[in-house]
C-alpha cells in the first residue's frame, strides 16, 4: 500500500518546480523498475526534476523516497498489493481518466529508458504476452475515456475500475517476467543489466478506453 497520497504527490513536485504530472512520474518509475533489477531513486529524480539543488531538498525527497521504497517493495514483494499513483475517488471521473493515460505514458516512457540502459529484452525479443500487454498500455496512454453526462455512472465507474485493474495486474506480469530473468543473467553472467553511474490481468477490456 502507498504511503504518499496523489494529492501530497502534486503538491511536492510542484513545489520542486517539475512539470510532470504526478502520475506520469510514478509510471516512469515502476516502467524503470520493470527494466532495471537496481534502479536508483536518484535516476529517477533526474527524469522528474530538472533543477539539481531542488532535487537535493531533504523535505520534499523525503515524500519521494517513501513513494520510492513502497513502490519497490510492492512490486519486488509476495503481497501482491502493488498499486498505481492515481488521482482519488473523489475526483470526477474525466480527471481520473487522465490520470490513468499520463501514468500509462510515464510507464512506457521508464520501460524504453530501461531498456536502453540495462540488459532486458528488446521489443523483438519479449516475450508474446508482455508485448501485447505494452501495446494496451500504448493504446491507452494515447487514449481517454467517452464521458457521457456528468461522468458518474456505474457503467461508466466500474469501466474505469476494470482498466485500472488490468494494467496493475499487467505490469506486475511484466516485471515478473522481465526482473527474475535479469537477475538469472547476472548471478549466471550471462549478458545482463549495465550499470548505472551511481552510489546506490487479463480480464479488463482496454478497449473501454478510445
Amino acid at each position: 500500500m502507498l504511503q504518499v497520497t496523489f494529492a501530497e504527490m502534486v503538491r511536492v513536485l510542484e513545489g520542486l518546480g517539475s512539470s510532470v504530472p504526478a502520475a506520469e512520474a510514478h509510471g516512469c518509475l515502476v516502467g524503470a523498475l520493470c527494466t532495471i533489477q537496481h534502479y536508483p531513486m536518484e535516476r529517477w529524480l533526474e527524469e522528474i526534476i530538472p533543477d539539481e539543488e531542488r532535487r537535493a531538498d531533504d523535505d520534499s525527497q523525503q515524500a519521494l523516497r517513501l513513494l520510492y521504497a513502497d513502490t519497490l517493495n510492492a512490486l519486488r514483494g509476495e503481497d501482491l498489493d502493488f498499486e498505481l499513483l492515481l488521482p482519488d475517488d473523489d475526483i470526477p471521473l474525466a480527471s481520473r481518466a487522465g490520470g490513468l493515460s499520463q501514468w500509462c505514458q510515464g510507464f512506457l516512457y521508464g520501460f524504453g529508458t530501461g531498456q536502453a540502459n540495462s540488459g532486458a529484452p528488446k521489443e523483438e525479443e519479449l516475450p508474446a504476452n508482455v508485448n501485447e500487454i505494452l501495446n494496451d498500455l500504448t493504446h491507452i496512454g494515447r487514449a481517454s475515456v467517452e464521458i457521457e453526462g456528468d461522468g458518474d455512472s456505474e457503467s461508466e465507474e466500474e469501466a474505469y475500475a476494470e482498466v485500472v485493474e488490468y494494467v496493475r495486474v499487467g505490469v506486475q506480469l511484466i516485471h515478473d517476467e522481465l526482473i527474475p530473468a535479469q537477475a538469472h543473467r547476472a548471478a549466471t553472467g550471462e549478458a545482463g543489466e549495465i550499470p548505472l553511474d551511481t552510489d546506490d490481468s487479463q480480464d479488463a477490456d482496454p478497449s473501454t478506453f478510445h
